[in-house]
């Protein structure tokens, strides 16, 4: 997880051919969404990761792989060479790309909530809404099982019922409840971090890298920046590092290796491969640094 954090910044290297002053700079958020994780996690410094959220169950990318699945027409699969079905919804649902984007973020908590009747007659409830008390809309958690079984109802025994334009409305409202999930946990942790640096006078986060496949999907991007700027945080920088680097494991671990050795960090020949190994030092491992190893 710290290499998927730190894989803006050997973007940044990259592109600017330097190590000097690499962006973003401490503190800021990575929003990792891929196939097998759904995590927000607060980079603090170079070896300071704390997880802030986690999914509960499925991750955003299998959720999604899952509704395709159930939405697309049977002879859009079978046709395709596509093994990632996610790709091949967001191209269902907007066919012509951004320019069908026609989101208009939530204003409030409450709205953000609210089903959204469609002309067809269902809505797609929030993940960790419907609650007797509420108090579940407020963890700092991610749930995608849920809302994969929601779309499954819809589209249930209605295979040769259900029209195309039909189809696309499931699509495009199964994306935005699932967008607006993730966005609504950033959301939580910039208010949070932002009452915590009034009062202990830290640093304020001003970016938030979004990395891993689904980071790709360009109504997520969309999403994120308008929610975020409807809700008080448009000063806030969104980084999306290519599909290329987030899923290329030796590219991304040698570029933190790189970093830990220019600040200072070297292991000696004790040091063991780790099965499991946090990355917060407030762990019960110590998290980066507390194992034995480093000189």
């Amino acid at each position: 997880m710290q290499a998927h954090a730190l894989t803006s910044r050997l973007v940044h290297a990259l592109e600017t051919k330097s190590n000097e002053r690499l962006a973003p700079g401490f503190p800021f958020l990575t929003l990792l969404v891929s196939g097998g994780h759904t995590m927000l996690v607060h980079s603090k410094t170079l070896t300071h990761h704390t997880i802030l959220a986690n999914t509960m169950d499925v991750a955003i990318g299998d959720c999604i792989d899952k509704m395709a699945r159930h939405i697309l027409p049977t002879g859009v699969i079978e046709n395709s060479s596509e093994i990632m079905y996610g790709r091949l919804l967001e191209r269902f649902a907007f066919p012509n790309g951004s320019q069908e984007h026609e989101y208009v973020a939530p204003s409030t908590r409450a709205e953000e909530l609210s089903p959204k009747l469609s002309v067809w007659g269902w809505a797609i409830t929030a993940p960790l809404s419907k609650t007797r008390s509420g108090a579940r809309s407020k963890d700092m958690k991610f749930s995608f099982a849920g809302l994969g079984s929601a779309i499954e109802r819809i589209c249930h025994g209605r295979e040769t019922a259900m029209t195309l334009d039909e189809r696309m409305d499931v699509a495009r409202d199964a994306l935005r409840v699932a967008f607006e999930h993730l966005a609504s946990r950033v959301l939580m942790a910039l208010q949070q971090q932002l009452s915590e640096a009034e009062t202990a006078d830290s640093e304020k986060i001003r970016t938030l890298v979004v990395s891993g496949g689904v980071a790709s999907n360009q109504f997520l991007r969309t999403l994120l920046r308008l929610f975020l700027d409807k809700r008080g945080f448009a000063h806030i920088r969104l980084m999306f590092p290519p599909p290329s680097l987030c899923t290329d494991n030796a590219a991304m671990i040698a570029w933190t290796g790189t970093e830990m050795y220019r600040a200072g960090f070297e292991s000696d020949l004790s040091c063991n491969a780790l099965r499991k190994w946090s990355i917060d030092p407030d762990a019960e491992d110590g998290g980066i640094l507390g194992v034995e190893g480093w000189k």
